[in-house]
């Protein structure tokens, strides 16, 4: 018995190990995959623009180096494992913290930025948020084209650039622990790099249809990045509103659309399946939400002789919200309460789910209204009658059961109950009940509108709560509680079967 036992032991720690020999392998690549990301913006050098090389090149040989000794430590190409949605989620935190430390560098020896802003910049970035503690008139070029590079490749995630460029065994947990809960193919791999496809081609087209309305190369590169990516960096003091050319302004609301979209309907869009598309709820829901807030906020906002001024303005900033993007054409500190309301609204509800977007998600809230409904028609039913109840989700029918409805009902929970907390900090700070609302609603739902209240002279608590919003934002809270409890029990089981042992 207790030879069985121990054999039994043998082969748990053997299990745990395989795992974290995988994880670790996979943070190996990640890291020398941001080490080659840390030369991208110098590729800004040979135009002219100015920066520090060493701002750059510091932190890629550093990357390279750690991604090389864990990838000499842990890999082992005789017996990889799969990665559950779990194990998915620890590598996916542990790659987001990386990344985000590492690329905050460049902030520190160029811009000459504090830790705190530093991390702030890089954070905002990568979670495609755009709320920014720089003055980007006074920033280099390469530094801009860094910022608009975090948010191109974090609109698209680690998961997806990764298993679109390696053969691995990781999965469809990692590919599912970063929001990609829809496959576009049979296979995890071939999916990835369908969303990469997609993905850098509605970019490609967009630096070209703002090159076609009046933008320079450079601004068009940064900014279809930013735009498709949902992030809303701009090269810009006055973001969109700078132009002022409406050409300019409806390529930004076609690709921030474009990037709050599921992936899986813009597979459609590109597959000519019209039908299947508007089968799809959160485009009916994107359309009601738009076409009601457009109205109300042109009727509160409209000043004499000015209707087709107040129109445009609406447009662009009910589309800059609901998408959770932050581009602005105009500042919205003049504008009255009831319009704030409705933007911070627009901004918890956010895009569509396996999109660039944040927020609790359209398909969330549809899912909530929905079953309002399911409940009420239950009652008047038959007892003996059974009900399927679906939704279209891509091309087909998804039926809902009970446990996805509380994994719905748990999200919008831990999204609402951490949302209050940020205000209550921003509240006990001295900021209006207002002001704490729409800069924490900007920052949790990954959105980066401001009304003044983030910059570089913030609070550095006020920082580091807007940093935990937009990561738990980016990430969606239970991946991040998956990884958390799945470190901890991995950590407390390894403990404890090597003193059985």
């Amino acid at each position: 018995m207790e030879i069985f036992r121990s054999e039994g032991t043998l082969r748990s720690n053997n299990v745990i190990k395989r795992k974290y020999y995988t994880i670790f392998s996979f943070l190996g690549l990640v890291c020398i995959f941001t080490g080659f990301l840390l030369l991208t913006p110098l590729i800004a050098l040979f135009f002219n623009f100015t920066g520090n090389i060493y701002a750059f090149l510091k932190p890629s040989i550093l990357s390279f180096i750690i991604g090389t000794v864990l990838l000499l430590l842990f890999r082992r190409k005789n017996n990889p494992v799969n990665l559950t949605l779990q194990d998915g989620a620890v590598v996916v935190i542990l790659s987001w913290v990386y990344v985000c430390l590492i690329s905050s560098i460049p902030f520190l020896l160029e811009n000459h930025l504090n830790f705190t802003n530093a991390l702030f910049e890089s954070v905002s970035g990568w979670t495609t948020t755009g709320l920014t503690v720089i003055d980007v008139s006074k920033s280099s070029k390469v530094i801009l084209l860094w910022r608009s590079i975090l948010q191109f490749c974090g609109g698209a995630g680690f998961a997806v650039l990764m298993l679109s460029t390696i053969i691995g065994p990781y999965g469809a947990g990692l590919y599912q622990a970063e929001g990609r809960s829809e496959q576009l193919l049979p296979h995890i791999k071939s999916s990835a790099k369908m969303v990469m496809f997609i993905y850098s081609f509605f970019t490609v087209l967009g630096i070209l249809a703002y090159r076609f309305a009046g933008m320079s190369f450079f601004n068009s590169i940064n900014h279809s990045f930013c735009a498709l990516s949902t992030g809303g960096f701009t090269t810009v003091s006055n973001s969109i509103g700078h132009w002022k050319s409406l050409p300019i302004e409806i390529v930004t609301i076609v690709l921030m659309i474009l990037g709050s979209t599921n992936f899986a309907i813009s597979y459609l869009l590109l597959k000519m399946k019209f039908k299947k598309i508007f089968h799809n709820v959160e485009w009916r829901v994107t359309l009601l939400l738009t076409i009601i807030t457009i109205s109300l906020i042109t009727f509160l906002t409209i000043r004499p002789f000015s209707f087709d001024s107040s129109l445009r303005e609406s447009i662009f900033q009910v589309v800059t919200a609901l998408t959770t993007t932050g581009y602005s054409t105009v500042s919205l500190s003049g504008w009255p309460n009831p319009g704030i309301f409705i933007i911070v609204l627009l901004m918890l509800v956010g895009g569509g789910i396996c999109s660039t977007a944040g927020g609790i998600k359209q398909y969330r809230i549809y899912l909530l209204m929905k079953s309002i409904f399911w409940d009420i028609r239950d009652h008047f039913l038959p007892r003996s009658s059974v009900v399927k109840d679906y939704i279209w989700r891509g091309e087909d029918k998804f039926y809902i059961g009970n446990q996805h409805m509380r994994q719905v009902y748990n999200f919008v929970f831990l999204y609402v109950f951490t949302f209050f907390i940020g205000v209550l900090i921003f509240l006990i700070t001295g900021y209006s009940f207002k002001d704490s609302f729409f800069e924490f609603a900007s920052a949790l739902g990954t959105v980066g509108l401001s009304v003044g209240v983030t910059g570089p002279e913030a609070p550095k608590h006020i920082l580091w709560t807007e940093i935990f919003g937009m990561f738990l934002g980016r990430l969606e809270f239970l991946v991040v509680l998956f990884g958390i409890r799945k470190l901890f029990l991995d950590f407390k089981t390894f403990v404890s079967l090597k003193n059985k042992f």
